[in-house]
């Protein structure tokens, strides 16, 4: 595959979809996170998203595990200058901790990731979640810091309001600091209204690359949740059918899967698709946990949608 896109104001190439790491110590354990990663890099793509915190969440889990899984395949794969790693500082660690984006936080985790990932860089270290409480000179500082000694290449923002991610862009102009260069944002065709409203026209001003994650909106958008009754067929299902479940998304379901087959593909080809020609969105983040879910990806990849398939699906989604 040729695809690739470039993150503005960076020389970061991506092919345009981005593997997300959430899965790795979750739904897979190390094993089929290799094979997953194998097969994803042989198919053409080549970065990868993660957080320091991956997934603090699972029953015996700390935080790290999916950083460690990646640092291990790497470890054995090789061929590190060919991969965009991306990862992410700032985030909870259980439901008790609040996001820390101080400088020395950033500098002690920046090492904890590097030594997980066994890797001397990352190429998009993202701040996770905005912590207020710091402020914004003092992280972007640490940042500058990263950069100067060759541990971080690019940095990204995540989990922002509106009003701090522009505070943030400004405070670099003005102080000649370290500029985010992206934008990682919930977006899908479920959850428009939030980055649309808000987001949309400041990525577009400070030439964001927007890289979503919850692409296909925690699998809802994924063709397997047709009915009542497909909900209970996952250990996620009763979540997702509580958020999504509604007039709108049944009608979004609906409309997809007319779309997709009329494009003879897959419902996540044809949602990730629908990203992918938004004029403002660079590449979705995407996880995967069987060998046909990465078939979706590359079939999104060289799908074209027509006028009149993306009339009908931003018709069924609007808000």
């Amino acid at each position: 595959m040729e695809n690739k896109r470039q993150i503005a104001n960076s020389d970061l190439f991506i092919e345009p979809i981005i593997f997300g790491g959430n899965v790795f110590g979750w739904t897979l354990n190390e094993g089929q996170s290799f094979e997953i990663l194998d097969r994803f890099v042989d198919l053409g793509f080549n970065a990868i998203d993660t957080a320091n915190n991956y997934s603090h969440w699972v029953p015996g889990n700390k935080g790290g595990e999916s950083e460690t899984i990646i640092g291990n395949w790497l470890k054995k794969r090789g061929k590190r200058d060919d991969l965009i790693l991306m990862t992410k500082v700032g985030g909870r660690f259980g439901y008790d901790s609040k996001p820390n984006t101080k400088a020395s936080y950033i500098k002690e985790q920046v090492e904890l990731s590097l030594q997980r990932m066994q890797t001397d860089y990352i190429d998009l270290y993202q701040t996770h979640y905005d912590d207020v409480e710091t402020p914004i000179e003092e992280t972007l500082r640490a940042y500058e810091d990263l950069i100067k000694g060759g541990k971080v290449r690019y940095i990204g923002a995540s989990n922002f309001t509106a009003e701090r991610l522009t505070e943030s862009l400004a405070t670099a102009d003005h102080l000649n600091l370290p500029k985010y260069v992206s934008l990682q944002p919930e977006y899908n065709l479920y959850d428009r209204e939030k980055y649309e409203q808000e987001f949309e026209v400041i990525a577009a001003q400070n030439d964001l690359a927007v890289i979503p994650y919850y692409s296909l909106a925690s699998g809802f958008l994924s063709g397997k949740y047709l009915s009542d009754d497909d909900f209970n067929k996952s250990a996620r299902g009763e979540g997702i059918q509580k958020r999504y479940w509604n007039e709108r998304g049944q009608r979004i379901v609906k409309a997809l899967s007319e779309v997709s087959s009329a494009y003879r593909t897959s419902s996540s080809a044809v949602a990730l698709a629908w990203l992918l020609a938004r004029p403002s969105i660079t590449a979705p983040i995407a996880s995967a946990t069987k060998e046909d879910h990465l078939q979706s990806f590359v079939a999104a990849v060289q799908l074209r949608l027509g006028e009149d398939a993306i009339q009908k699906l931003n018709e069924a989604s609007t808000y």
